[in-house]
């Protein structure tokens, strides 16, 4: 059990954390909502209530979508644009799909490969992309559900206001809506430009996101091997 829990500390790890995070934007998020209430002469909800309400899920939803596209986007790029100096790139001239012997699909698979790898049909093109794939899905559908969870808060302040609801487009096509957009949007690119271009100078000794503590600040990871 012990072996098996150190082979999959980092997943776990960061799987108690986001737990823990998540758990603590709930009750933060919860006392936030209660004070504007009783502020607004209103009554305090449950736990359950906001957890379940769209002020909570457009709050999670906002993040969420913001995280999966700036995987999906790094993923796409670093397939065909490359950053000397950069373990977070490929090295300059290795740009592309790469062979299918580099690769190890089709008949250059390993006997232990998995099962779609080793297909020459359309299996293999869609688990060839599947990460790709599964990240642009939960981007759209994360950003899918905070423009609806948006429109229901959106609206709540509206009536509020005296003001007429909006339609969901109307509300997708907002100001309010791009405004909690790109300001997740700008803070995510500004991470992974940083992380791209301080890993060339900059070292962590023994992380898998760092080059080597003396590798040349112009050679990628593995350029010296």
């Amino acid at each position: 059990m012990s072996k098996a829990i150190r082979n999959q500390a980092l997943g776990i790890g960061f799987a108690i954390l986001f737990i823990g995070a998540l758990i603590g934007q709930s009750l933060a998020g919860l006392a936030v909502y209660n004070d504007d209430q009783t502020l607004h002469g209103s009554s305090p909800v449950g736990y359950w209530d906001f957890v379940t309400s769209s002020n909570f899920v457009v709050d999670v939803a906002e993040n969420w979508q913001s995280e999966y596209l700036q995987f999906f986007l790094f993923i796409l790029a670093t397939v065909w644009l490359v950053q000397r100096g950069s373990p977070e790139s490929k090295k300059p001239g290795d740009e592309g799909l790469d062979s299918d012997e580099n690769q190890m699909v089709g008949r250059f698979a390993k006997p232990n490969s998995p099962k779609w790898a080793k297909d020459n049909g359309w299996r293999r093109h869609v688990y060839s992309n599947s990460l790709l794939l599964v990240m642009g899905t939960v981007f759209l559908l994360s950003w899918w559900l905070q423009s609806v969870a948006g429109t229901v808060v959106f609206n709540a302040d509206q009536v509020s206001h005296g003001q007429p609801e909006v339609k969901w487009i109307e509300y997708a096509t907002s100001a309010d809506f791009w405004d909690r957009t790109l300001q997740n949007w700008q803070s995510e690119f500004l991470a992974v430009g940083s992380m791209v271009s301080l890993s060339i100078y900059l070292r962590q000794r023994g992380s898998a996101e760092s080059k080597p503590v003396g590798t040349p600040h112009d050679e990628s990871a593995t350029e010296g091997e």
